[in-house]
């Protein structure tokens, strides 16, 4: 598999990432184990989690199991130095340190708590995976009202959580920095902070992309070129809504929408299940059919056709879904098609 650096740093991954946020609630720790065996015989070296996982749902009494299990397997393989790790810091909107926001202190405190759950001594890539002044992620940029944040607040934010990273860098614990759920002139004042306090730069910053969801493509896809930044997509499939498994209101047992439901949500995909999405799900779905494509397979292949840096986050329940999907890795997108998918886009330009 290609291997590509992220950002500007000298970390090294797989061109696909690994995404683990299923382990020890829908995906059992055996059959984690297999995965990440599986995947990286494939090839696919980079595993991403976070100390909030597992998700669907979060849980007081699951926040860091995810990590264990990933420690675990290291620890029984060995095979630490053949894979990256990356991991996150929660932000205030979850249920960590009660919801308190992180500050250098709380940084450090954590990176020495994925350390320890991981059973390594380095983490590859520590992301910050909310910003403490609020995002607009996950259906919050319908209502985004940004008017209440103090923009030297946040830069006296920045550089001190910089401190923490540069010092834990400077100890080896972390080799390269990231963010999530970050909007543009958030990537671009952490960049700024970076070089005036002589911090390391942002490599990566880790949003949700997809055919569905291209809020990326404009502002954070010229900040990120410019500033040399690697987008790391999440829900490259839009929470499973494009594999078409949902085709026709069903929600098949152990779907991440029958996990929602069971907890007592709403069962939507976090917002993205709404009829505007499912109908833009059935024509992509059909236009793949046309051109001899899986549905799954073009929605990440089309992910590595970008004119900017992109490794997608696959991630799955079971362990055939992820041979199904790693089935389609490395099949080139034709041109053909891929005018076919930015006409269809412009008729489905935000269906969530």
């Amino acid at each position: 598999m290609k291997r590509v650096n992220l950002g500007g740093s000298d970390v090294e991954v797989s061109e696909i990432c690994l995404g683990t946020m299923t382990f020890g609630n829908q995906t059992a720790e055996p059959d984690a184990h297999a995965q990440m065996d599986c995947a990286l015989d494939a090839g696919i070296t980079f595993l991403d989690t976070a100390e909030m996982y597992p998700v669907n749902p979060v849980r007081r009494e699951t926040i860091g199991l995810t990590e264990t299990i990933v420690g675990n397997w290291l620890a029984r393989t060995g095979k630490r130095d053949r894979v990256e790790i990356a991991t996150k810091i929660t932000g205030p909107s979850q249920m960590v340190r009660d919801g308190a926001p992180y500050d250098g202190a709380i940084v450090a405190q954590a990176i020495d708590g994925s350390l320890k759950r991981l059973q390594t001594d380095r983490i590859d890539l520590y992301q910050l995976h909310w910003p403490v002044r609020g995002s607009y992620a996950f259906r919050q940029n319908w209502n985004y009202d940004p008017s209440k944040q103090s923009k030297q607040q946040t830069l006296d934010h920045m550089a001190d959580v910089l401190g923490a990273l540069t010092a834990a860098k400077r100890a080896g614990k972390i080799r390269a920095v990231g963010l999530s759920n970050e909007s543009a002139w958030g990537l671009a004042r952490w960049c700024d902070m970076a070089d005036r306090v002589g911090a390391p730069r942002m490599a990566t910053i880790q949003n949700e992309y997809s055919l569905l969801y291209r809020l990326y493509d404009t502002d954070l896809a010229e900040t990120a070129v410019n500033e040399t930044v690697t987008l790391l997509s999440y829900s490259p499939l839009a929470a499973g809504l494009l594999s078409g498994k949902y085709s026709g209101g069903a929600i098949p047992e152990g779907s991440r929408a029958a996990a929602d439901k069971a907890s007592g949500g709403l069962g939507n995909l976090g917002g993205r299940k709404t009829p505007q999405g499912v109908a833009a799900t059935e024509a992509y779905g059909k236009l793949a059919a046309e051109h001899g494509w899986d549905a799954i397979h073009m929605a990440i292949a089309w992910q590595l056709t970008r004119p900017f840096k992109v490794v997608p986050i696959i991630g799955a329940t079971t362990l055939d879904q992820l041979n199904h999907l790693m089935a389609g890795l490395g099949k080139p997108v034709p041109g053909d098609l891929r005018k076919a998918i930015d006409r269809l886009h412009k008729q489905y330009p935000l269906p969530y």
